[in-house]
């Protein structure tokens, strides 16, 4: 049962499931569509989640300042997946654009400490330190781990690596905007505020001829699916914030239990195997959740002072 004191770390859990079962069914769909379009089915999937969200917005827990922070939280979300595209686009290599790309919790944990002022104890600090190694880990590339030289002389000013840099900042604002929606309005508001923005920025890719619709059947349906996955994330992640969930903590969660999620199922519907590397990351990102969930009495807690 979910309770007041735990509910924000299950729903930030649940977040982190939901976008691993997405990351699975996106990469079926992978090489058929380009970001833009990959964007439009995934705005039609989460479509359908409206219908069931919508009873619960009342007008009571609305207000523009929520609005405005929806929207913008989906406007920060989507550039960072289109920076992404434009990072491989211009010769960013995947064994370094997604390790690098995939440390904007770093963003957001800065962002919580010094505008919002967020308290973390010193085990939570130990969390965050055992989940971004994890994070790293479990990008997939083993680059970094494989030939640390080739890594670090792979990163340098170049286009790719603007466009990567974009990415990490949206993406984390993208996830203090959350916080700050929440803070005004329901999650259920700012989820659909967010739709409402994703929609309209599909719309906009539609008129300026960015859409290829030569697509099959299934693919159609996998990106709907794959967009409904997302949106269902999405939203747990707004509830997770609702419920009082530190920003820091939240998005660290989710960020590092989304590719344990993602692996863990790859193995199992997909057939791939599980690399030394993929378990040490699945057990720091595990004990580094369950630290990060650590909360001490209001007495004994440590506050990160700005530097």
């Amino acid at each position: 049962m979910i309770n007041k004191k735990n509910s924000w770390f299950i729903y930030a859990a649940a977040a982190g499931l939901l976008w691993g079962l997405w990351g699975v069914v996106s990469k079926l769909i992978s090489e058929d569509v380009n970001p833009y379009m990959s964007h439009l089915l995934f705005s039609a999937g989460m479509l359908f989640s409206v219908p069931f969200i919508i009873k619960k917005c009342t007008r009571e827990s609305f207000n523009t300042k929520g609005l405005m922070w929806g929207v913008i939280a989906g406007c920060f979300a989507i550039t960072g997946n289109i920076a992404v595209y434009y990072a491989f686009s211009n010769g960013g290599q995947a064994s370094i654009v997604i390790p690098v790309t995939n440390l904007y919790p770093l963003v957001t944990i800065v962002i919580a400490i010094i505008a919002f002022k967020e308290r973390l104890n010193w085990i939570n600090v130990m969390g965050i330190l055992l989940s971004i190694p994890a994070i790293l880990l479990l990008s997939g590339e083993t680059l970094l781990f494989e030939n640390p030289a080739a890594f670090i002389k792979g990163i340098g000013l170049n286009t790719w690596f603007v466009f990567a840099m974009v990415s990490i900042v949206c993406w984390g604002v993208f996830s203090a905007a959350q916080k700050v929606a929440t803070n005004h309005i329901s999650a259920e508001w700012s989820y659909l505020f967010f739709v409402g923005t994703s929609v309209l920025i599909s719309l906009g890719f539609l008129v300026f001829g960015k859409i290829n619709f030569n697509l099959t059947g299934s693919t159609v349906s996998l990106g709907a699916i794959a967009g409904l996955l997302n949106g269902l994330g999405v939203l747990a992640s707004f509830a997770a914030y609702k419920a009082e969930g530190k920003a820091a903590a939240v998005t660290t969660i989710a960020g590092t239990l989304q590719p344990v999620f993602t692996i863990i199922l790859a193995i199992l519907f997909l057939k791939e195997d599980l690399s030394r590397i993929e378990i040490l990351g699945i057990m720091l990102a595990i004990f580094g959740a369950l630290l990060l969930s650590y909360e001490k009495k209001k007495s004994s807690t440590l506050t990160l002072q700005k530097i």
